[in-house]
């Protein structure tokens, strides 16, 4: 996992909760997944077994025009059969790839989109509970148009859309993409939108 920067850390209560791993057992190691079977000694000295994912972690990027509008991506997500509203957002490369040089490969490849001022908006862990999986979120602007550069199995419409309409779909429930959540709020308020 990247190392991040944890504001809530308190080593008193670290060292409290934690649960310290014991042994695993490899379950699966795909493209994208590693699935894993680990033990782990709980706080209160008994053992556990605990079912996670490791992933090489991804990066998210909320494209903001001028005049307050978002690049948006309607894609196909297999998983859940839908058709959901998202960002751009993509894996990276490899574990030392840079993050931000991630972000502007993935707005460029998906929408055709560069920037030329780009603000950190921050990680978040999508799933806590079973995965290791880290997004960071930025928020680009001053964009220029360019051409689209999808890989041979990815198929996605972009369209603009108002951050402010953004902004009430996530509030009503009509985007449920979480990483599309966090950036629409996250670049909402520090656009004061």
């Amino acid at each position: 996992m990247r190392n991040y920067e944890d504001k809530s850390y308190n080593r008193e209560e670290y060292d409290r909760l934690c649960e310290r791993h014991t042994g695993s057992n490899d379950i699966f190691r795909g493209r994208i997944l590693h699935v894993m079977d680990d033990t782990v000694s709980l706080p209160n000295g008994k053992s556990a077994s605990r079912e996670l994912i490791r992933h090489i972690g991804a990066v998210c990027v909320i494209p903001v025009t001028e005049d307050g509008m978002v690049y948006v991506e309607r894609q196909y997500r297999y998983p859940i059969d839908r058709v959901i509203t998202e960002i751009p957002a993509g894996k990276l490369d490899s574990d030392d790839e840079d993050i931000l040089e991630a972000a502007k490969r993935e707005l460029r490849e998906e929408t055709g989109l560069t920037a030329e001022a780009w603000t950190d908006l921050g990680l978040f862990f999508p799933a806590a509970a079973y995965c290791d999986e880290t997004i960071t979120m930025f928020l680009a602007r001053g964009l220029r148009e360019g051409v689209q550069q999808l890989d041979p199995d990815e198929f996605l419409d972009v369209k603009k859309v108002p951050l402010t309409t953004l902004v009430d779909e996530v509030m009503n429930g009509t985007i449920t993409d979480a990483k599309t959540q966090c950036a629409v709020l996250k670049a909402a308020r520090l656009l004061k939108i």
